[in-house]
């Protein structure tokens, strides 16, 4: 792609987050939302494989789906309220609208359908966009109007989720299938600790952006997109094979590593509100996830790809790919837990 082309297309894909993080009114934010759907179609359709136009045909309708329930009830709110605030979402019928159409542009189930399919037709690099720079201003929008929803729909939203997330990648090989249901198991885990602790909504967030970034990043540098493929890894780069096992991981939220810290914090603050049944259904629901991420590490570390293998024998040639936001990810998504107090400080 053409760098003047790029360029523009990555400014107005930071442009459109940035507007609807600023915007107290329904039509600017929806207007964000738009610039960014608008700036991220040409970057997932950019290979011309038919299976890239097709995702980014389903993601594109999708989007605008949601874009105009948003639209019509910040309209409806506005007619009843006679104010385009969003300080002051008190309609039923608009608040719900609103909270269908925000769960499903972050892909949150049950609106969780198009999230594998679309996720698998794109390149590594353009997923990791997808699944990360893309939740941000729906989920800014989640945060900032999270007092005017109902709490036991964002209760049954959050249990379904983590739910949906770890059963769907049970029986996936395709590694950004597994990606996607990981994806959808953590919004789960943000949606569910909304109504009590938002801070701790921002800070799953942030950690989830951190290991995905850090896995799609580990995937790309050994050209990985299936399981069986991973099994090649270890001969290739010992090293980047350790983290990655590490990363998946901290993903599946396993202490000491980063991605046990947001778990533990949400856990902590659901038996806080007297919720025990939520939080022992949302554990026994993080186990199912660390099921998925356990047979990758198994994959890459336990196991030696055979000799009769079909694919080209990968040689350990020199790579000409950045590796430094790997490197800078992967330890973070690794080494965080011991500074939970300071994080925490920073964010309440």
């Amino acid at each position: 792609m053409n760098p003047y082309v790029l360029t523009t297309l990555l400014s107005s894909l930071g442009l459109g987050t940035t507007l609807t993080f600023a915007s107290s009114h329904w039509l600017l934010a929806w207007m964000g939302l738009e610039i960014n759907t608008l700036a991220i179609i040409p970057l997932m359709a950019q290979h011309h494989h038919p299976r890239a136009v097709e995702a980014t045909t389903k993601y594109f309708l999708i989007q605008a789906t949601a874009a105009a329930v948003i639209l019509f009830a910040g309209t409806a709110n506005a007619w009843a309220t006679g104010e385009w605030s969003m300080a002051s979402v008190s309609d039923p019928i608009a608040t719900t609208m609103v909270l269908a159409a925000l769960s499903l542009k972050v892909g949150l189930a049950p609106m969780h359908f198009w999230m594998p399919e679309v996720l698998q037709g794109l390149d590594l690099l353009t997923g990791l966009v997808l699944s990360t720079w893309q939740k941000l201003a729906p989920f800014a929008l989640i945060i900032q109007t999270s007092q005017a929803f109902d709490p036991f729909l964002l209760t049954a939203l959050g249990l379904t989720s983590a739910l949906v997330g770890g059963w769907g990648g049970l029986n996936q090989t395709q590694l950004r299938k597994v990606l996607a249901y990981s994806s959808i198991a953590h919004m789960g885990w943000m949606v569910i600790v909304l109504q009590y602790a938002p801070h701790l909504t921002f800070l799953a967030l942030l950690m989830y952006i951190l290991m995905t970034s850090a896995a799609f990043l580990t995937l790309k540098l050994s050209y990985a997109t299936k399981i069986g493929t991973l099994a090649t890894t270890w001969s290739k780069t010992p090293l980047l094979t350790a983290t990655a096992a590490l990363v998946f991981l901290s993903l599946g939220g396993l202490p000491p590593l980063t991605g046990f810290m947001p778990k533990w914090l949400i856990l902590q603050e659901l038996a806080k509100q007297g919720l025990p049944f939520t939080a022992t259904v949302m554990a026994l629901a993080a186990l199912i996830s660390l099921y998925f991420y356990l047979r990758l590490c198994y994959s890459m570390t336990l196991i030696i790809s055979p000799n009769t293998a079909t694919s080209t024998t990968p040689w350990r040639t020199q790579t000409t790919q950045v590796s430094t936001p790997l490197a800078l990810f992967t330890v973070m998504a690794l080494s965080l837990l011991p500074v939970t107090p300071a994080i925490t400080a920073l964010l309440i």
